[in-house]
This record gives C-alpha cells, sequence and structure tokens, in this order.
C-alpha cells in the first residue's frame, strides 16, 4: 500500500475529526457524557456532544459513498470502513478526553502529543473490524496525521473557525 493510498484510506477520519469544530454552531449541544462526572471531573466535558459524533460519522459515512463511487482501490467496504474510522475517530477524541480531565488538563489546553494522535488512532482501531493496514502503514498515518492535524488546526485558529490552537 502506498503512502498516497493510506492518506486516501484516512479520509473519512479526517472530516470526521474536522466536522464537530463547523458542527458547533448548529443548536443542540447535548453531551456525550450527559453532564456525568467521576471524581468530581466531568466524563468527557462540554465539548464531547452527541452533535458533533453524529455529524461527524455522518459525514464519514457520506465521504466514504462518494469515495466508493469515483474511486476506492481497495478490496473492502467503503462505507463499513468510513463509518467505522469516522466513529473510532471521534471515540478516540472522546477517550483523550476522559484521560485529559482526570490528569487535570482542561478543554482547549495542549497534551501532546495525545491531542495529535487520538483520531487517528482511534480509526485504525475501530477501523481494523474491516481493514487493518499493518503495524508499521499505521504508525505511518499516525504520525503524519499528526502533522496534519497541527497545521489545520493552527489554520483554522487563525481564520478564526477554531478557539483554540489545539
Amino acid at each position: 500500500m502506498t503512502l498516497l493510498q493510506l492518506l486516501y484510506l484516512m479520509i473519512p477520519a479526517y472530516v470526521a475529526n474536522m466536522a464537530p469544530v463547523i458542527a458547533k454552531r448548529l443548536p443542540w449541544n447535548y453531551p456525550m457524557d450527559f453532564g456525568l462526572s467521576i471524581g468530581g471531573k466531568r466524563i468527557f466535558g462540554d465539548h464531547k456532544t452527541w452533535k458533533g459524533f453524529i455529524i461527524g460519522v455522518s459525514i464519514a459515512v457520506i465521504a466514504g459513498y462518494i469515495m466508493s463511487k469515483t474511486y476506492w482501490p481497495f478490496n473492502f467496504s467503503a462505507l463499513q470502513w468510513s463509518a467505522l474510522a469516522g466513529a473510532g475517530a471521534l471515540l478516540g477524541d472522546a477517550l483523550k478526553s476522559f484521560f485529559k480531565r482526570r490528569v487535570g488538563i482542561k478543554p482547549g489546553h495542549p497534551w501532546i502529543p495525545f491531542d495529535e494522535i487520538d483520531y487517528s488512532v482511534g480509526a485504525l482501531a475501530l477501523g481494523s473490524i474491516v481493514f487493518f493496514p499493518g503495524w508499521l502503514n499505521a504508525v505511518l498515518v499516525i504520525f503524519i496525521s499528526a502533522i496534519g492535524h497541527i497545521a489545520v488546526n493552527h489554520t483554522a485558529y487563525y481564520l478564526k473557525i477554531r478557539d483554540e490552537k489545539w
């Protein structure tokens, strides 16, 4: 599998990861943790919402559908991969937020390198139900995705799409 194919494969995870930032402008911000806390700390926090999750996974599936109709060089279902990778990206981010709250880091504050790798690790983990690209390729995707994540977040911050760089 080539590097371009690996990055192409990750498009549904990338769009799922970006969707909640855009979706936050829409109404209905119900938190995924239902406002519950553990030890006085929110499970995920207000930034992880069902709206963001549903829209993120939906956009990942739409991306997968478009990819399946235009170019899909893989021998597994684009829709299955996209749904799993999209959900995995967002669940990976939520799981990272759980641990971030436990160690006392507030939303919007950086937690390097976890803020940069959470979604790609989650996408590959859940997506592996359908396809796993191998450990070397997975590490490569995670590394390149982390660099891309930093670049996209900084760009979105300076364009005033995001409130924080991380």
